[in-house]
């Protein structure tokens, strides 16, 4: 909706790209990827409807290596984190993951997105 922030998640980390709308607002090139965790789409560049999702089971290695690279030098560089899917921060049974570990974004803090 105009006026609301856009968000989208890649590896379980949801960003807000609101600053890319001309990328991910409505009707935008991308804006297929909002509003879920795309991560297999982002490893595929594509933008079927079947890859818009967390499962990233059956990438090929040079898949995982683009997705590792555009989740780093484009999501964490250029879009505040604003969230986790339960995915990344809970257990299948959903008891709470011990071993997460928040994402190190240091060029963005509260102050500036608030």
């Amino acid at each position: 909706q105009e006026g609301q922030p856009i968000y989208l998640a890649v590896k379980g980390v949801v960003f807000d790209v609101s600053s890319g709308k001309e990328f991910y607002g409505k009707g935008a090139p991308y804006n297929a990827l909002v509003g879920k965790d795309s991560t297999r789409g982002v490893a595929k560049m594509s933008l079927d409807p079947a890859d818009l999702t967390h499962d990233t089971t059956g990438l090929t290695e040079e898949e995982l290596k683009s997705l590792d690279d555009i989740f780093n030098n484009v999501y964490k560089a250029k879009y505040p984190i604003v969230g986790y899917t339960s995915r990344r921060i809970l257990n299948e049974d959903g008891s709470p993951n011990l071993d997460f570990k928040p994402e190190d974004q240091p060029h963005f803090s509260i102050k500036d997105e608030f």
